[in-house]
């Protein structure tokens, strides 16, 4: 019913001048799971999946994915659909694919696909929950000086807004050294009465360094228990970085929202991303861009607010890059088939090779810690005597792509994935050592 309303909204006619859904689901039917594509643990079989070229060593693939060749044929396969016949096409899938998509995501991150909203990337995932969290004048938002760019400004903006307050404080001085009782004592510390919300990055971009959020959370957890419920803290995470590499289900790691970008290591379509919060944090955000399918169907009538899954209702509507959002499950698909163990254990390996070969060198300083605990799929150094973009291009000549910190203190940084191997770390290695 809902989709005839809809049909006849367009000016389009339900009958013998459309065409049926299975006429269309011919050739441009959304694309079936491929079945084991590659076993569990094969990254040479994975690297084939990409159309990436070998005439570089690729050290910087977590800044926009390449798509692997199951992403790309189900985008071409969906992109053929819209193409063919654009509204029929969209029609048939779009009461039903976002909660498909958000059930495969659910499957890979944990927690459950009602609570999953899908947005464009990670910067918009922040922007929407930060500019939708009920705050009032005076209370105080608490992040660190180690996030990015797009949590700064989606809490600068939104305390303009309310006229509540925003606290920076730095979790260490020296990453390398960085431990979990500091962090715990200075997150401790800087919360006050005042505190309703504490923003945080999984793996610092600036640095590599992984913050012990479960242990973050505890702190937390202890503090709420002697609040009131008004005055709860909400821990609201930026988990990018982290997402794709850590074996970790996101509904046990103890924040109240993670939100993520699945372009980058979870090498999804680009322009993708989800956002998870449980159940305390929906309740205490407000949506700020309509829904589409899930909002008007309330908005005629024809269901309940109750009736729509929180995370679709909170997914930011409007039409999208179809083609790209219905491919996401196959990302998804394609780290389970690798098993998440697996994934963790081989990026944390290469990375192991990359910080203990740059230990070694004297002229090198490393600043993201050696211990796994504290550390993921980024490594972060200097050269002595070289800023950190000379760096990168002197590896550039050498067909070696890395990348700087896009940061005020700006470091050189590696960033070995599932699509490197230990002799391309070797030749990297070697690369850095000749410029002692």
């Amino acid at each position: 019913m809902l989709r005839r309303q809809f049909l006849n909204a367009l000016g389009l006619t339900v009958g013998t001048g459309l065409v049926t859904p299975s006429t269309l689901l011919g050739a441009t039917s959304a694309p079936k799971a491929v079945n084991n594509p590659i076993q569990a643990g094969d990254w040479t079989a994975l690297r084939n999946l990409f159309p990436l070229t070998r005439q570089y060593i690729q050290l910087s693939t977590f800044l926009l994915a390449s798509h692997p060749k199951p992403v790309s044929d189900a985008i071409e396969k969906h992109r053929r659909g819209l193409d063919e016949n654009p509204a029929d096409y969209w029609h048939h899938h779009f009461q039903t694919i976002d909660a498909d998509i958000s059930q495969s995501a659910a499957d890979y991150m944990g927690g459950n696909a009602k609570d999953v909203a899908l947005t464009d990337s990670t910067t918009m995932g922040l922007g929407m929950i930060y500019s939708g969290l009920k705050l009032k004048d005076g209370e105080e938002i608490l992040q660190t000086v180690h996030d990015h760019y797009s949590t700064d400004m989606s809490l600068a903006h939104r305390a303009k807004r309310t006229g509540a307050k925003v606290k920076r404080i730095a979790l260490y001085e020296d990453p390398a050294k960085v431990n979990v009782t500091q962090v715990q004592q200075r997150l401790k510390a800087a919360i006050n009465t005042n505190t309703r919300v504490v923003a945080a990055t999984w793996v610092h971009s600036s640095t590599g360094v992984k913050l012990p959020i479960r242990a973050m959370a505890d702190t937390i957890t202890a503090l709420n228990k002697q609040r009131k419920s008004h005055q709860q803290i909400l821990f609201c995470v930026d988990g990018v970085h982290g997402f794709g590499i850590e074996d970790q289900d996101v509904s046990e790691l103890g924040c109240d929202f993670f939100v993520a970008g699945t372009h980058k290591w979870i090498f999804g379509p680009r322009g993708t991303g989800v956002v998870w919060g449980n159940e305390r944090a929906w309740a205490q955000s407000e949506p700020v861009i309509p829904s589409f399918s899930a909002s008007y169907a309330v908005w005629m009538g024809q269901m309940t607010q109750d009736q729509v899954p929180v995370g679709e209702h909170m997914s930011p509507g409007g039409f999208h890059s179809f083609e790209h959002r219905w491919a996401l499950p196959e990302a998804f698909k394609l780290h389970l088939q690798l098993g998440k163990a697996n994934v963790q254990k081989r990026i944390h390996q290469l990375n192991e090779q990359t910080k203990q070969g740059l230990a070694k060198m004297p002229h090198v300083t490393l600043y993201t810690p050696m211990d796994n605990d504290l550390s993921s799929g980024l490594t972060c150094f200097d050269v002595k005597g070289l800023h950190a973009d000379k760096v990168v291009k002197k590896l550039h000549d050498k067909g070696i792509i890395m990348s700087s910190t896009p940061y005020r203190n700006s470091y050189s940084r590696f960033a070995p994935s599932l699509l490197n191997n230990e002799q391309e770390i070797e030749q990297a290695l070697a690369a850095i050592n000749a410029m002692a």
